[in-house]
């Protein structure tokens, strides 16, 4: 795959995904535009010093300007992946009502704000690629039991992916997810110290099944929501 001179906007790229998906943008010649929320992020990102990568922050990815200012740095956006989110295990009876707008919002608003944004600037520039990153509850919404808030935020994530896929589609924009069981990082071995780490799926096969979305040898696929569960 070749990205050689395009330019792709990735949310959520600071993070072990993140590090895996910019590393094969970077290596395909690709320009990435990475944004964060916290200095810190971008003090201790690995790549940051790669040739084709601009860190863009603070951004907050629930703010319209923000995203105005992310999307609007870009000179002809060709793809944008959108990684950033959040994760909580609560039960419902544990759920208040901030807890549950904070997910929607981690996961959900800001996957379409940043979709939206995305949209405009391809549709001016002749089509592109949009890709979000869903969750196996959203596909098995009974996994998703003692987690339901998060659930059901990633649930609008894949449902927003096939609706955009299917109206953005005349327009030369291909709109895809992936959606990972437990993925293989360094912090969900320490939660998990007891579990088979050997059938989770590894950061940098989700992000080879993310490049190739995002690549122009994407030719037809749309509106899908793969899962990419490894062996899990």
């Amino acid at each position: 795959m070749s990205f050689q001179g395009r330019q792709v906007v990735v949310t959520g790229g600071t993070g072990a995904l993140g590090i895996a998906v910019v590393g094969a943008l970077l290596r395909a010649g690709a320009e990435a535009h990475v944004s964060y929320i916290h200095p810190a992020e971008a003090d201790r990102f690995p790549l940051r010093s790669e040739r084709g990568l601009r860190l863009v922050g603070p951004i907050d990815l629930v703010s319209e300007a923000d995203i105005a200012r992310l999307y609007g740095g870009v000179p002809k956006l060709w793809a944008s992946i959108h990684l950033a989110g959040g994760f909580a295990m609560a039960g419902i009876a544990e759920t208040d009502k901030r807890a549950l707008m904070q997910q929607l919002d981690m996961n959900l608003v800001s996957c379409f704000l940043c979709c939206r944004a995305a949209a405009q600037a391809m549709r001016t520039g002749g089509g592109g690629r949009i890709v979000n990153v869903a969750a196996r509850p959203a596909l098995e919404p009974r996994s998703g039991a003692g987690m339901s808030a998060y659930t059901v935020s990633k649930a609008g994530v894949a449902a927003l992916t096939a609706a955009l896929g299917e109206e953005l589609a005349k327009d030369g924009i291909l709109v895809n997810a992936v959606a990972p069981s437990i993925l293989d990082t360094p912090a969900n071995r320490e939660a998990m110290p007891k579990a088979d780490h050997r059938l989770w799926p590894k950061v940098e096969e989700v992000a080879a099944s993310i490049a190739f979305l995002a690549s122009p040898e994407n030719l037809v696929t749309r509106s899908a929501v793969i899962p990419v569960y490894g062996r899990s």
